[in-house]
């Protein structure tokens, strides 16, 4: 088990703050200060450098951040190995999870709220990020694992399909666009669209669908970009643009008449969903049984 000393010195070094410690860890900013001179004695080490109001983690002060975090997965798997053996319905443990923003909205919610009746005594955590940013969360140790759209592969990080989706161009109803229920791909760039931000699996999936056609996303006619998939859907239901947005995010839109599918002939917009861990990871017992779960849900 980590000391307290350590884990409030995991906490100030993720935060690179003593006043934003303290206050998530409800104890005052000197005893904080107390339990890092603490550790500098025990390690003879300074593990902060302090400059001014800021703080930065010295040479020491990495390594040991960076085994602290190794220790604290290898703390949680224990936890809940022997709780499973204990009893198989009743484990215990925490499970931080990182999604993008089709996953996160569209997919996962169901599933989690099965996993989490299955097993009543696990605390999950879902942060909701583009893609590029999910990764960054992975590699700094703010989620034990991701499930994004992949591109380009590292090789820090390892990865296991999970599920293909379809992104879609749609407009409003009310768009003039919705007499041409179909386009042709190279007559694309005629028409107002409306797309997501760069970092986006979506824009990412179009633009890389697009250069199979060899037509660039800067030769769109591109009329505003928005962060996040809600936001671009409730501009296209409002405005005229067409726009591209995963299948499984309109579903109820399609259904009702708010928002009709343009198809473009000859585009097919694929995307492939990956759970990512960093590598060495691969084998936390609960990570593995949420993949295994979340697969035969699907």
């Amino acid at each position: 088990m980590l000391s307290t000393s350590h884990k409030i010195f995991l906490e100030v070094a993720t935060h690179l703050s003593f006043s934003k410690a303290a206050k998530i860890l409800f104890i005052s900013q000197p005893a904080i200060s107390n339990h890092i001179k603490l550790l500098e004695a025990e390690y003879k080490s300074a593990l902060f450098n302090r400059k001014g109001n800021s703080i930065s983690l010295t040479r020491a002060g990495k390594i040991l951040f960076n085994h602290l975090q190794d220790a604290l997965t290898i703390q949680r798997q224990i936890q809940f190995e022997l709780t499973t053996i204990k009893d198989e319905g009743n484990v215990e443990g925490n499970l931080k999870l990182g999604a993008s923003t089709t996953v996160a909205l569209y997919i996962i919610p169901k599933i989690l709220s099965a996993f989490h009746q299955k097993h009543p005594n696990l605390g999950i955590q879902l942060v909701n990020r583009n893609s590029e940013n999910i990764i960054k969360a992975l590699l700094e140790n703010e989620i034990d694992m991701g499930i994004i759209e992949v591109e380009n592969k590292i090789t820090s990080i390892s990865y296991q399909h999970f599920m293909t989706d379809e992104v879609i161009a749609v407009c409003s109803a009310n768009s003039n666009l919705f007499a041409r229920k179909t386009i042709n791909v190279d007559d694309l760039v005629r028409y107002p669209v409306a797309l997501r931000e760069v970092g986006s699996g979506t824009l990412s999936a179009l633009t890389q669908a697009l250069k199979k056609h060899n037509i660039g996303i800067d030769e769109l006619n591109v009329k505003v970009r928005l962060g996040g998939t809600e936001a671009l859907k409730s501009f296209l239901l409002a405005d005229r643009c067409m726009g591209f947005l995963p299948q499984k995010s309109v579903v109820k839109e399609l259904a009702h008449g708010e928002l009709v599918e343009i198809r473009v002939e000859g585009l097919e917009i694929k995307r492939d969903f990956y759970f990512i861990h960093r590598q060495g990871t691969e084998d936390f017992g609960l990570t593995k049984r949420f993949m295994r779960f979340a697969k035969a849900s699907i």
